[in-house]
C-alpha cells in the first residue's frame, strides 16, 4: 500500500509537500517546506494508539523526525487542523523532540467547554493554553519565506481551520478527493450549513491550489491518495457538482445519519482537548482513559 507522496514545489514561494499516510487510521500527516530555506512545519501529527491493548507508541511521529533529519530540516510549527475525533495527536510529543510551538485554530476554546461536561472534568482548563498559539481567520504566520494565512472552516467541528500555504491549502475534514465525496457534520458542535459555507471559501480559492486532505477511504480499493486540486474539486466532487447549498445539507445529513461514530472518538477527543497531552500518571504510575456511557446519540448496533 502506498503511504508516502511527495508534491513538489511548484515555483517561488510554494512548498515541497510531503505526505505520510496511516492506515489503522486513515489519517494524512504532513511535513510542507520552504525549499529556500530547510524550514518546515508538521500538520495533524498521529500518535498511534492501539485501543484493543490500551497501548501507545510513536512509530508514525518518529517517522517525521526521521525524514525530517535525513533532509536537514528545520521545524517552526506543529500544527494541527481541528481536534481530531479519530487518532490521538502526537503535537505534544512532537514539541517535546523539537522545541517548535503548537498551535490550532482559536474556536478550540469553544470545543473544550463543551467536551470537559461530556468528560465531566469541571477544573479542565478551557482557554485554549495548552496550545503555544490560537489561530484566528485571517492570522498570517511564516514557514521560512512562505507565507501562510489560516481560514476557519467550521462544520465538521466548531474549531476546525485550514491552512493556506504559497499555492497550497491544508483542508482536513472538509473536502476529502473529488471520488469520494465531503467530510461528516453530525460531531458535538458539527453543522452541515456551516461546512458548506467553508467548502464554498476554499473552492473560490485560484484553480490550481493544491489541496490536501486529513483522510483518505480508499473507495473501491483504490490506492491511498490526498492530493487534489480546486479545479478538480469543483468539477468531480460528487457532492458538490449540481447541488446548491439546501441539496447539499440534505444529502448530509441524511449521510451523517447512517454512520456510527468512529471508534476512537471518546478515547480520541480526551487526549486532543488538551494538545495531544495523555491523561497524568495516577499513583500507581499508569495512565487511565475516561469513557463516558451513554453520552453520544446515535449508536449503530449490529
Amino acid at each position: 500500500m502506498k503511504t508516502f507522496a511527495r508534491s513538489a514545489s511548484t515555483g517561488e514561494g510554494m512548498p515541497e509537500v510531503v505526505g505520510f499516510f496511516d492506515p489503522r487510521t486513515f489519517s494524512v500527516q504532513y511535513i510542507v517546506s520552504d525549499p529556500a530555506t530547510h524550514k518546515c512545519a508538521i500538520i495533524d501529527p498521529v500518535l498511534d494508539f492501539n485501543e484493543k491493548s490500551g497501548a501507545t507508541a510513536t512509530h508514525h511521529a518518529d517517522e517525521l523526525l526521521a525524514y525530517v533529519a535525513k533532509h536537514g530540516l528545520s521545524v517552526e510549527w506543529i500544527l494541527d487542523t481541528h481536534p481530531h475525533a479519530d487518532h490521538f495527536s502526537a503535537a505534544q510529543y512532537l514539541k517535546e523532540k523539537t522545541g517548535a510551538p503548537t498551535a490550532i485554530g482559536q474556536h478550540i476554546t469553544q470545543v473544550q467547554a463543551l467536551w470537559k461536561e461530556i468528560y465531566h472534568w469541571p477544573d479542565m482548563p478551557a482557554d485554549g493554553r495548552q496550545w503555544d498559539r490560537l489561530f484566528a481567520a485571517g492570522d498570517t504566520f511564516n514557514i521560512g519565506e512562505l507565507s501562510a494565512r489560516v481560514l476557519h472552516s467550521p462544520g465538521h467541528t466548531l474549531a476546525s481551520i485550514s491552512y493556506v500555504i504559497g499555492g497550497a491549502a491544508f483542508i482536513h475534514d472538509t473536502l476529502f478527493q473529488p471520488d469520494f465525496g465531503t467530510a461528516r457534520a453530525d460531531f458535538p458542535g458539527g453543522d452541515a450549513q456551516s461546512l458548506w459555507h467553508s467548502i464554498q471559501q476554499i473552492l473560490a480559492l485560484p484553480d490550481s491550489t493544491r489541496l490536501f486532505t486529513g483522510h483518505d477511504y480508499m473507495p473501491d480499493g483504490r490506492e491511498p491518495k490526498w492530493e487534489s486540486s480546486v479545479a478538480e474539486q469543483r468539477e468531480h466532487n460528487p457532492h458538490l457538482t449540481g447541488k446548491c447549498e439546501a441539496d447539499y445539507i440534505a444529502l448530509r445529513q441524511q449521510r451523517d445519519s447512517e454512520l456510527p461514530m468512529p471508534k476512537l472518538m471518546l478515547h480520541a477527543l480526551q487526549v486532543n482537548i488538551q494538545g495531544g497531552r495523555l491523561p497524568e500518571p495516577e499513583a500507581n504510575g499508569k495512565r487511565y482513559l475516561k469513557i463516558p456511557l451513554d453520552a453520544l446519540k446515535g449508536a449503530k448496533w449490529d
